[in-house]
């Protein structure tokens, strides 16, 4: 098990969607332990395949609740159906996130409270999870990834131009750029 670079904004795999996901092999296994291994180390609670430059439809997830319910699972081919995005400004407070692929900062952004995730994980066995709160907003989070999308690409207004000048002060938006959990700490 590793721990892999992390792409940042900017390299081609992070700005195409994802292919799918054709062979269930041991290769595979080894690739979603060791996304699990960097996602513990960055540290985040979500992962796609594009973020460690791989272009495939999967994400790896670990999160808990307020319950102390943890949610944790590997999505492969997923299809993920949102409810409606609520019209109004996101809450700063309550809204906001970051992306490992975007290190450092936060932003609001306004997502849909609820999701139905499909997949299958990496023994090719189908499930589905209904999410609510912050699980939803990881899955529409790490699925944008598998199409090519960022969240600061969903910003607007203000918010989209302080990222982009983010962007053009670290010298990101480039291709080729990553960073290693435990190694850089780009993310503080």
């Amino acid at each position: 098990m590793a721990v892999l670079p992390i792409r940042i904004c900017g390299d081609p795999v992070l700005h195409s969607p994802a292919s799918e996901v054709v062979e269930f092999d041991a290769g595979l296994h080894e690739l979603v332990r060791d996304m699990f291994d960097t996602m513990a180390a960055a540290p985040g609670v979500g992962l796609a395949g594009p973020q460690v430059g791989v272009d495939r439809r999967l994400f790896v997830y670990d999160w808990t609740d307020d319950s102390e319910v943890r949610h944790r699972g590997v999505a492969i081919n997923p299809t993920l159906w949102i409810a409606p995005v609520p019209a109004g400004e996101a809450d700063a407070d309550t809204e906001s996130e970051g992306c490992l692929s975007f290190p450092g900062e936060r932003f609001p952004l306004r997502r849909s409270p609820r999701a139905i995730l499909q997949a299958v994980d990496a023994d090719q066995k189908p499930f589905e999870v209904r999410a609510d709160g912050w699980l939803a907003r990881i899955f529409q989070h790490e699925y944008d990834h598998l199409d090519g999308l960022l969240y600061v690409d969903r910003l607007t207004d203000g918010f989209a131009r302080t990222a982009a000048k983010v962007e053009r002060k670290r010298g990101w938006g480039v291709p080729g750029q990553s960073w290693l959990p435990g190694v850089d700490h780009l993310e503080d």
